[in-house]
């Protein structure tokens, strides 16, 4: 083709012009199509990644988050890449033995190192929180507590992960991280930043060994202890929030064991445990906690625990744990802890949302109270033989779920002052838009603002610069097609002279 060209140019010596456009023309036909091409490209998205670590007081998990680096407003857009439970109970049950609390991390951590690319290990954060049941470690041995975390650390570092610490969370940490995390989900930030009237919605988490509230109060809060400020996706946020140790779902029925009478046979009859439900606890281990502030009244190093199934026994019970009398604020929760009056719609999570799972109370919601009150009795009266031939659970948290239910009821009706009004302003969940709710990835989010951002990929071109360079070339097209016309048709005249 080059070769009968150049022939055709040789021979014609007036055809040299048209050959030259025509050339041109394609060269920059070409350089529009390319610059198009190239402009135009999907842009690959610069990831990153965070692993948090929940060490919570009955059990361990380990969630992996991803977000843009390019951030909006200071604030990475995080969401929940995947999960993993660990194996076993939680960390501060390795005392005896603290090089087990890291080990037993070993399966999820080789499970995220599969699931991360590999050239970004190195940049991956970890960050390892333990939450109440390490609290309640530290208050009876501090020294132990530390021992053990160091140890945690220790085989973390063992991985190809950038460590960032293990530390122990502040209640009211977790509790304001709960908050977050639940308001994230529902995209209430980002409709806040836009202008639109969007209001938040409350936090209840009820764990093992504490509980925490947290919500936006229609006010100021008369306790600054209770208060904090956070700023996301640029907007401010003054929220109230409490953390209630020893008020978690385990350490609150150790309480309720401790006030119910020993028989002389080491017996303790308990309302809130189905009837012909029994069970032998070794003493020892069960009310060695700081949660119980005298040791308990018996000579008996194993108690045998016998159900009777009383529901209306077991909710009087219940509030024994708890002080609703003494107050020296304007209003208080329970223990004469200060909260202002609730306000707005709350998300209710953890234990709180597999209790109310379980009595069939989260689908087809709200419920009302009193259905709520009716599907607990139920169950509490159901004989122990009848339950376990109806739930294939394991029995530890079959048992539990009369007295859970009941205290469920206490601490939300008496303790955080709901009632048969405003009851239906909860929404018991466990994932929002398929993220867990839960601390860990407020965690996350709030730790972004920390992270440097990166500058996003860019095209080759500004939009301004990419709009001039298509115009130029697009005129500069126009004019050499008109040329080439112009030598055509001149071409054609001197042809048809000559004939």
């Amino acid at each position: 083709m080059q070769f009968f060209m150049l022939q055709f140019a040789v021979k014609n010596p007036r055809n040299r012009k048209l050959l030259i456009t025509l050339i041109i023309i394609l060269v920059v036909v070409g350089v529009l199509v390319t610059i198009a091409v190239i402009q135009n490209l999907a842009l690959p998205q610069k990831l990153k990644y965070g692993i948090v670590i929940d060490a919570g007081s009955s059990h361990t998990s380990l969630y992996i988050y991803q977000w843009p680096a390019e951030k909006m407003n200071d604030t990475g857009l995080v969401r929940e890449l995947t999960s993993c439970k660990v194996k076993g109970p939680g960390i501060s049950s390795y005392w005896m033995d603290v090089k087990k609390a890291g080990l037993s991390l070993r399966d999820c951590l080789n499970d995220a190192k599969g699931k991360l690319p590999v050239k970004q290990h190195h940049e991956t954060p970890v960050y390892l929180g333990a939450t109440a049941g390490m609290r309640l470690l530290r208050l009876q041995n501090q020294q132990l507590s530390e021992s053990l975390l160091n140890s945690v650390q220790e085989f973390i570092k063992t991985y190809p992960f950038n460590l960032q610490g293990a530390r122990i969370l502040t209640g009211q940490d977790e509790g304001a991280f709960g908050w977050i995390t639940i308001n994230y989900l529902m995209g209430n930030f980002l409709k806040d930043s836009a202008g639109e009237d969007s209001p938040t919605l409350g936090a209840l988490d009820l764990g093992g060994a504490s509980t925490q509230i947290t919500f936006v109060p229609d006010g100021n809060t008369e306790s600054e202890e209770s208060s904090l400020c956070f700023r996301l996706y640029g907007k401010s946020y003054n929220i109230y929030t409490h953390s209630y140790l020893c008020y978690g779902k385990d350490q609150a029925l150790k309480m309720l064991l401790d006030k119910l009478n020993v028989l002389n046979d080491g017996t303790i009859s308990n309302p809130c445990f189905n009837r012909g439900y029994s069970k032998s606890i070794n003493a020892t281990v069960f009310f060695d906690t700081p949660c119980i502030s005298r040791p308990q009244s018996t000579t008996h190093q194993t108690l045998n625990l016998i159900g009777t199934g009383d529901s209306a026994q077991c909710s009087k019970d219940v509030n024994k744990i708890f002080n609703f009398t003494s107050c020296s604020w304007s209003s208080c929760s329970f223990n004469g802890v200060y909260q202002p009056p609730l306000h707005g719609q709350f998300g209710a999570f953890s234990a709180f949302y597999f209790v109310m799972n379980f009595l069939n109370l989260t689908k087809d919601g709200p419920h009302d109270l009193d259905k709520v009150k009716k599907a607990v009795d139920t169950f509490c009266s159901s004989p122990w033989a009848e339950v376990k031939s109806v739930f294939s659970i394991d029995e530890r948290y079959l048992s539990e779920y009369c007295f859970a239910g009941h205290y469920i009821l206490s601490l939300l009706q008496n303790g955080y002052n709901f009632t048969s009004t405003n009851w239906k302003a909860i929404k018991f969940v466990r994932k929002i838009k398929g993220s867990d709710a839960g601390w860990t990835l407020g965690y996350m989010l709030n730790l972004t603002n920390m992270i440097p951002a990166e500058l996003p990929y860019t095209r080759p071109l500004t939009y301004t610069s990419y709009l001039t360079v298509m115009v130029i070339f697009s005129i500069l097209l126009f004019i050499l097609l008109l040329v080439g016309f112009l030598i055509f048709k001149k071409k054609l005249c001197r042809v048809g002279d000559k004939m």
